[in-house]
C-alpha cells in the first residue's frame, strides 16, 4: 500500500477517520476516568460530533459506494464536523473571555438538564452555561482540548470532502 494517504482508495481513507475518530474519543474518556478531569456539556456535544462522524466514516468504509455514495458520506461527515467545529469554537470563547464571578460554575449537569428540560431547552441551557466550560485545565503545545478539537473537525471534515469529491481513475476507484 502506497504510504501517501491522498493515494489511498476511498475505503482505506474512510476506515482511517473512523480510526482517527475513535482513537479521540478514546483519548477523551482516558482523560475523563483516568486522569480525572471532567468533561464540561460542549465537551460531550464535541464527543457526540466525533461519534456521528466516526459513524459516517465506519459505514463508508463498510459500504465502499459509488460516486454518488461517496459524496453524500462526505456531506454527511462533514455536517458532524462543522457541528463538532462550532461548537469548539463557541467553548473556545468561553475560555479565552474573562470569568464573570456571577457565572461560575458551569450550571447542573447535562444529565439534569436532559432529565428536567425538553431537549431543545436543555440543549439551548448547555451552551448558555459558561463557569467550568471556561476552565482551561489541559493543554498541549499551549493549545486547550477545544482548540485541539477544533483542529481535529477542520482536518477531518476537509478530509472526507477531499475523498469524496476528488476524480478518482476509472482502474483506481475499484481497490
Amino acid at each position: 500500500m502506497n504510504p501517501n494517504p491522498f493515494a489511498w482508495s476511498f475505503r482505506a481513507q474512510y476506515a482511517l477517520g473512523a480510526l482517527t475518530c475513535i482513537v479521540l474519543l478514546a483519548y477523551a474518556f482516558f482523560e475523563q476516568f483516568q486522569m480525572g478531569v471532567e468533561p464540561c456539556p460542549k465537551c460531550i456535544f464535541q464527543r457526540v460530533a466525533f461519534m456521528v462522524m466516526a459513524i459516517f466514516f465506519l459505514v463508508g468504509a463498510l459500504h465502499n459506494p459509488g460516486a454518488l455514495g461517496r459524496r453524500i458520506y462526505s456531506v454527511l461527515v462533514a455536517i458532524g464536523a462543522a457541528t463538532g467545529a462550532g461548537v469548539a469554537v463557541r467553548h473556545l470563547i468561553v475560555q479565552l473571555t474573562p470569568h464573570d464571578p456571577l457565572m461560575e460554575g458551569c450550571g447542573p449537569g447535562l444529565n439534569y438538564l436532559l432529565d428536567s428540560f425538553p431537549i431543545a431547552q436543555a440543549i439551548k441551557k448547555a451552551f448558555m452555561a459558561t463557569g467550568d466550560c471556561g476552565e482551561i485545565s489541559w493543554t498541549f503545545l499551549g493549545i486547550t482540548m477545544p482548540g485541539w478539537t477544533l483542529i481535529c473537525f477542520v482536518l477531518l471534515g476537509a478530509g472526507a470532502l477531499w475523498a469524496g469529491w476528488r476524480k478518482r481513475d476509472r482502474g483506481y476507484a475499484a481497490r
